[in-house]
């Protein structure tokens, strides 16, 4: 089976789409990471979109703050101002979708968090000292996490837990060769690391190779929506340059 890994979609519906029809064909079964919405303009058609293809989704921190299920006076001016239109925005019926979703799943060789194994929906793993305080908190050989809109792998090396990180190669195999690693596809809607391009993955589980994929998409028409809706200029802007 071919499983299409997606995290951080936040909202935006043109980003999706785009990653959709670039890896159309090539997937059986969708994954996505978390935050579904948040940030971007279009809510309720990424959870309508999301619902309508075979997939097991997971919550994420900015699906929670939607549900109110964290204190938004933790978020930035911007992010919390987003949040609380999507609060607005949302139908009963989508709310019910982020309600139910679950925040860990195991499904054979992998464990599947939005943020990490140890604080599934608020831990950023951003360094590979914090990848490697997370690898006694799942049993798998692997972790695809999400969160920090940053694609990476990390590996850990030996069994003292000495890990290292390692830059996505895109478009190129990466073999599961049984070393434990905890894996980042990138973020569909909102990059942060310099590249603007969506990030997301195709994951080959009969053979066990891994890819890291980008696809640029039509930036613009999703900043016209937000200024439609009035969202905050910074997080307009900051979709042009991938931070």
């Amino acid at each position: 089976m071919r499983i299409l890994i997606i995290s951080d979609i936040h909202a935006n519906y043109t980003a999706f789409e785009t990653v959709l029809k670039d890896a159309e064909g090539q997937w059986d079964f969708v994954w996505c990471l978390g935050d579904v919405v948040g940030y971007g303009p279009d809510p309720n058609e990424c959870v309508e979109k999301l619902k309508t293809l075979p997939h097991l989704c997971l919550a994420g921190n900015h699906d929670w703050a939607a549900l109110g299920r964290l204190d938004v006076r933790t978020f930035n001016p911007d992010a919390r101002r987003a949040v609380e239109w999507t609060q607005d925005t949302l139908t009963p019926e989508n709310t019910k979708f982020l309600e139910a979703l679950p925040v860990t799943f195991v499904i054979g060789d992998y464990t599947l968090v939005h943020a990490s194994p140890r604080e599934p929906v608020w831990e950023y793993i951003l360094e590979p000292l914090i990848a490697a305080l997370n690898f006694p908190h799942f049993e798998t050989p692997y972790c695809f996490v999400g969160h920090t809109h940053q694609p990476v792998i990390y590996t850990m090396v030996d069994e003292n837990g000495d890990t290292h990180s390692a830059q996505p190669q895109y478009n190129q195999p990466h073999h599961l060769n049984g070393k434990r690693q905890i894996i980042n596809p990138g973020s569909i809607g909102q990059p942060r690391d310099q590249n603007p391009k969506s990030a997301y993955g195709i994951l080959d589980m009969e053979t066990g190779v891994f890819e890291h994929r980008r696809i640029p998409y039509d930036i613009g028409d999703v900043q016209e929506r937000m200024r439609n809706y009035k969202l905050p200029e910074r997080l307009i802007s900051r979709l042009e340059h991938g931070l």
